[in-house]
């Protein structure tokens, strides 16, 4: 009797389980729909060459390349320059931003030095106020540089890592979970305070570096409020998403680029999706683990 209640218990329990389970997989299905939906129509779009001007139905009639070949032959708009800016403006604000925030982290989680708790809570809370608050000064200054308009480039290259040391935490956090006693034996054995760093700190923080990287790379690759705030319409200081916004401003350009824009919409995603699934386990383990001790 007992055996045939507990057969029937294990049944039902596992009849409750793949009920949960194939509304979890429907659930995530609608979701992963809905997500994926704007970019299966933005593809679409950018590969259909019967018309440039927006339509109500989503296969092409006519397939091809011309909206990709338009956007590197077009002398109207200079899409090749938008691309450049924007791949410098990423590269350097990865670099630069990544050993900012690295020697910032490394230095709060294994140094203890007089005013740290302060120098820690000031820059939470200076983090806190909404960047856009200081738009005004900032163009302000650099106009006075030379480095608006034209000189965007490196202008936004400066305001995306100037502050960037104040985004320690996650990477501080990380380090945390690194034992401090590796530190100490290599410091016994005669390693300097570089040596520590650079031949077993960093190797062993390989997923927060990379982590870092990816951060510093996507935010100003997709950034368009300040970018458009300090470039004012000057196409050689663009970068792409002002650019290709720029290119549908008006509604007859819209009309006519609406199937450009997508191909450079498509154009734009490519080089974030590559590295996003090439270092996707490195980056959830360097959120995960920076998560574990701030």
């Amino acid at each position: 009797m007992s055996q045939k209640t507990s057969d029937k218990k294990y049944k039902s329990l596992k009849a409750k389980q793949t009920t949960s389970n194939i509304i979890v997989y429907v659930v995530l299905i609608v979701m992963a729909i809905i997500w994926l939906t704007p970019f299966i129509l933005i593809v679409m779009e950018s590969f259909r060459c019967e018309t440039t001007m927006q339509v109500g139905y989503v296969i092409p009639k006519q397939f091809g390349l011309d909206n990709y070949k338009w956007l590197f032959t077009n002398t109207q708009y200079n899409f090749k320059r938008w691309y450049l800016n924007t791949f410098i403006i990423a590269v350097f604000t990865a670099v630069i931003q990544t050993i900012m925030v690295l020697c910032m982290s490394y230095t709060l989680s294994r140094m203890r030095f007089a005013g740290r708790k302060f120098l820690m809570n000031f820059m939470l809370v200076l983090g806190m106020f909404p960047g856009f608050l200081g738009m005004i000064i900032m163009y302000k200054v650099l106009t006075g540089f030379g480095l608006t308009g034209a000189g965007s480039v490196p202008g936004l290259i400066l305001v995306y890592t100037a502050s960037s040391a104040m985004g320690y935490y996650v990477s501080k956090g990380f380090f945390d979970t690194i034992p401090k006693s590796l530190d100490e034996a290599a410091r016994v054995d005669g390693a300097t305070r570089a040596q520590v760093l650079f031949k077993i700190t960093l190797p062993m923080a390989k997923p927060i570096i990379i982590y870092t990287v990816l951060t510093a790379f996507m935010a100003p690759w997709g950034d368009f409020m300040f970018a458009n705030y300090i470039a004012h319409n000057t196409g050689d200081g663009m970068n792409v998403a002002v650019g290709l916004q720029n290119m549908i401003g008006t509604a007859s350009s819209l009309a006519a680029n609406y199937t450009h824009f997508c191909a450079g919409g498509v154009l734009v995603a490519i080089p974030v999706t590559i590295l996003f699934m090439c270092l996707q386990k490195y980056y959830v383990e360097g959120v995960t683990g920076g998560a574990v001790k701030g």
